[in-house]
């Protein structure tokens, strides 16, 4: 029959007692059947225990099978529903599919009609739990201290893991702030090199005459100041890791010099007249386009192939939906522990200017941010006016904006004359004002996602739904 380990289980809504005992006698070979006669029993049952299908006429004595099926699709984990009509008019056939019916069925039916309609449905459900489980398999809120539950940063995680176990050299892209150092650092947990050494050095911290020494090292006297010898980050690297950060900043003739390491593994403490073999794995990183800096003269285009092996870009925290509201409200937990304040989350208003404003300084801004609140202020959760006057005034004009876009929308004064699939707006009624809910529904939602630019998570949070109610919608307008 199915893969299912027990029989699936099957409400039929029915008030006619000869055709319950007809289509029971149908199923109960393979399914386990629950029989009511009414709408209210339905659900009432609907309430109490789990269906993996409901088979359910339209006609009922106390509402319509249709009734039915809005309240099921309200739920959080809608079962499929399959409608029986003995009044099987275009109309009602087309309105139960657009409300999210799985199939109908038209009385009078046969019995292997009715069964391979069941099993069919079943099937495209089980596949659907699949594909779903597969998803969550793959869909994680934080990875080693990276924390992002977004689409980017689902894929950054993928390419560490895949990338992790290779020598290759990796080269980190991404606005400053958005976690590059915490990208290495998981890199070298991923890869076999995990009980090795992890060495990072900022390019960009160091004075430029300084960091050759840095790099590579030197003996005593090999320069002013250089009263003893100092083993550098590649030989402190050994069998480990080297992450350069802000490679960029690198001096042009120091370049050339790490492009001989790279290729060779050997290197030469400055003043030293001897070559130090050493195993290391380089990643590198940079806020600036390397491309332009080659155009530029500013990065040897020859460096610039070696390290450039395994691109990997880090998304700005404006590209990662809802992210800015999960790291923030970890940060917020951290700091209030440290500081001994009550904080426990954010307010909602709080949470609609996280998600609006642009954060430029992306991770390290936010962090500044929450780590600013909890340090000023006391309560238990943060409020708008606790926030600095620039992420509260930059937050608010983008949500004024939004407000007003979706005010003129449940207003219906300025309704589309076209879906954006293109097809001609549904005809109004006689009194001209009333459509199918539907139909607003989705104009509204699909108006939402423009407004936010097509972020759905984004989007959800303004309508005060789930974003999987959005993308369940979105499917079910899609199969229309």
């Amino acid at each position: 029959m199915t893969t299912y380990d027990k029989k699936p289980r099957v409400l039929l809504v029915e008030d006619s007692a000869s055709n319950a005992m007809v289509y029971r006698s149908y199923l109960e070979v393979d399914y386990s059947v629950v029989t009511v006669g009414t709408g209210a029993d339905a659900l009432d049952k609907l309430g109490s225990q789990k269906f993996d299908l409901v088979l359910t006429d339209v006609r009922l004595p106390d509402m319509t099978g249709l009734d039915i099926l809005d309240q099921i699709q309200q739920s959080d984990d809608p079962a499929p529903v399959v409608v029986m009509t003995a009044h099987g008019s275009v109309d009602v056939v087309v309105d139960s599919m657009q409300r999210g019916a799985s199939d109908f069925l038209s009385k009078p039916f046969e019995k292997a009609r009715l069964l391979v309609t069941l099993e069919n449905i079943l099937k495209k459900e089980e596949l659907k739990d699949i594909v779903i489980e597969y998803e969550k398999s793959f869909q994680r809120n934080a990875f080693h201290e990276m924390v992002g539950a977004s689409l980017p940063m689902q894929n950054v995680y993928r390419i560490i893991e895949s990338a992790s176990k290779s020598k290759a050299t990796v080269f980190i892209t991404g606005e400053s702030g958005t976690g590059k150092e915490l990208c290495a650092a998981a890199l070298h947990a991923e890869s076999l090199r995990r009980d090795k050494p992890f060495i990072p050095l900022n390019c960009a911290a160091i004075p430029k005459d300084l960091l050759e020494s840095e790099i590579f090292g030197h003996v005593k006297g090999a320069f002013t100041g250089a009263t003893g010898s100092r083993e550098g980050a590649a030989a402190r690297a050994s069998g480990g890791t080297l992450f350069l950060d802000e490679i960029g900043e690198m001096p042009m003739d120091l370049q050339s010099k790490l492009l001989r390491f790279i290729q060779s593994g050997t290197f030469q403490p400055v003043g030293a007249n001897r070559e130090v073999k050493v195993d290391v794995r380089f990643i590198c990183a940079t806020n600036r386009d390397p491309l332009e800096e080659v155009r530029a003269g500013r990065f040897r285009e020859d460096l610039y192939y070696r390290l450039h092996v395994i691109p990997l870009e880090m998304p700005p925290l404006r590209q990662r939906g809802t992210d800015s509201l999960l790291i923030g409200e970890r940060m917020l937990k951290q700091y209030a522990d440290e500081e001994n304040k009550g904080f426990r989350g954010f307010s909602e208003e709080v949470k609609r200017i996280f998600l609006d404003y642009g954060w430029p300084g992306n991770v390290r801004e936010l962090g500044n941010v929450v780590r600013n609140i909890v340090v000023l202020n006391d309560g238990d959760m943060v409020r708008p006016d606790m926030l600095p006057d620039a992420i509260r005034e930059g937050g608010r004009a983008a949500v004024r904006v939004t407000d007003r876009a979706l005010a003129e929308l449940g207003s219906g004064t300025e309704a589309p004359q076209a879906t954006l699939n293109g097809a001609p707006e549904h005809k109004r009624s006689a009194s001209g004002e009333i459509r199918p809910l539907w139909i607003e529904e989705k104009e509204i939602i699909e108006r939402a996602i423009e407004v936010c630019g097509g972020n759905v998570p984004r989007a959800a949070a303004f309508l005060e739904i789930s974003a999987s109610t959005i993308y369940r919608k979105k499917q079910q307008w899609e199969e229309q």
